[in-house]
């Protein structure tokens, strides 16, 4: 148990260090355009924004992770500056959890995921040039062999093992990205991006970008289905924007992340994707993807997946409450090996600036479930997360928002499963947040 305490330790160090910056730029004359208290006390206004999105003619509130679209009711959190031509944008959040696990391969571990988001952009020449950094300290925060989470599966701790009932921390530099668009039209637009690391047009929003899921201080067991490409060592995208559609293809390196968190990893651009997204209107975002991901996996170098990911997002904001839902659909074709769906059902309610309720329900076919060498190795078994949570938030210093909150699992297995989880394993966290 001893082992565990410098993580959360290094939780609270990272807390503390996000704070400081943010009154630093409190204090340096820097003027807050809105933070997410103002954007939720006020819907009409964020609703309505004149500003417009870095890929094109249409609100900021659209843009989410890469150049994936949520719905244009989407409060917008962190802070806002306009310095000049510049409209920049300061997010992130940082929680340090108790996390336990239960039934027979429970465990319980303290951690702390965190992450902090630079978004800048501005007019150059014809177009709009942008940025975008996101960055994390995880690989301090977070065991290297990942923090407890029953069923969840992908990637590799030591580049030897896979992850097993584990998640894994994020990189360091989670995206490093440019963007620029170019008008040409009234209402439709051309766009490039590119990262290093970045997100390819793949999938909905990442589950740390959407306001449904943000909150959730868990990755879903359905992450490496839907959004798991969000860190893509090498990513090159081209799009159009034509009124309420937007199509965007991408080459991008398909292998997940390796176990060095620090650093930055050789492009392959082995891979590709393309998206369609349609936002009907400002409650509706939905899109429908493809990707053919070479190598996907470090510890299984010779399989290749086909992604197929389809999702619905819906948000409603009232004077003093603001919610969203998402359903997603997302289905891996392994070559050699199986073809497993999974579907996500996630929402979060605001209310009053100060309650957030939020659940997570998950079905999802996996085949990693066993070690390499277990009999039941390579089997597929079709499991079953409900997870149901709240905050309360007690206290705002200057522009960020301090919380406490807790969370309660349960997993419905097969009853081929039992005898290695034990029967409904339920698991429960609390935890402390900060967030801009």
């Amino acid at each position: 148990m001893k082992s565990r305490f410098p993580r959360a330790f290094a939780g609270i160090v990272a807390l503390g260090l996000m704070t400081r910056v943010i009154l630093g730029d409190e204090s340096s004359g820097h003027t807050n355009q809105s933070d997410m208290a103002g954007d939720s006390e006020n819907h009409a206004s964020h609703s309505g924004s004149s500003m417009h999105g870095s890929l094109g003619e249409y609100s900021m509130h659209r843009e989410a992770s890469g150049t994936s679209w949520q719905p244009d009711d989407t409060p917008m959190g962190g802070l806002h500056y306009m310095p000049g031509d510049w409209m920049v944008m300061v997010h992130g959040s940082v929680s340090v959890v108790y996390d336990r696990q239960g039934g027979k391969r429970g465990d319980d571990a303290f951690y702390s995921p965190n992450m902090l988001m630079l978004m800048a952009s501005r007019p150059v020449g014809p177009g709009t040039l942008g940025f975008r950094a996101m960055l994390s300290l995880e690989p301090a925060t977070i065991s290297h062999s990942g923090y407890p989470e029953l069923l969840q599966t992908g990637e590799t701790a030591d580049g030897k093992t896979p992850l097993l009932d584990r998640q894994h921390p994020h990189d360091f530099f989670m995206e490093l990205a440019a963007t620029y668009s170019v008008p040409i039209g009234e209402q439709s637009s051309v766009f490039g991006y590119f990262g290093l690391p970045g997100e390819p047009a793949l999938g909905p929003p990442t589950f740390m970008h959407r306001f449904s899921g943000m909150d959730n201080p868990e990755a879903p067991i359905t992450h490496h289905w839907l959004d798991s490409t969000h860190v893509s060592f090498g990513v090159a995208t081209i799009g159009v924007v034509w009124k309420q559609f937007k199509l965007d293809g991408s080459v991008f390196t398909g292998r997940e992340p390796n176990q060095y968190r620090w650093d930055i990893e050789r492009p392959r651009f082995d891979s590709e994707a393309v998206r369609l997204s349609f936002n009907p209107t400002k409650a509706w975002a939905f899109q429908v993807s493809y990707g053919s991901l070479h190598s996907t996996e470090q510890l299984q170098p010779g399989v290749d997946t086909e992604r197929w990911t389809a999702s619905v997002m819906y948000h409603h904001g009232w004077e003093q409450a603001e919610w969203q839902t998402i359903f997603a659909w997302g289905q891996n074709r392994h070559h050699p090996g199986k073809t497993l769906d999974a579907f996500l059902l996630e929402s979060a309610l605001v209310f009053q600036q100060t309650h957030t309720l939020f659940g997570r329900a998950e079905r999802v076919e996996k085949d990693e479930l066993f070690p390499p060498g277990d009999a039941q190795e390579g089997e597929s078994f079709t499991v079953n997360k409900l997870s149901l949570g709240y905050i309360y938030d007690f206290s705002k210093l200057h522009q960020v928002a301090f919380g406490l909150g807790a969370m309660g699992s349960a997993h419905f297995l097969p009853s081929s499963l039992r005898a290695a989880y034990g029967d409904t394993p339920l698991s429960f966290s609390i935890f402390l947040r900060a967030k801009l």
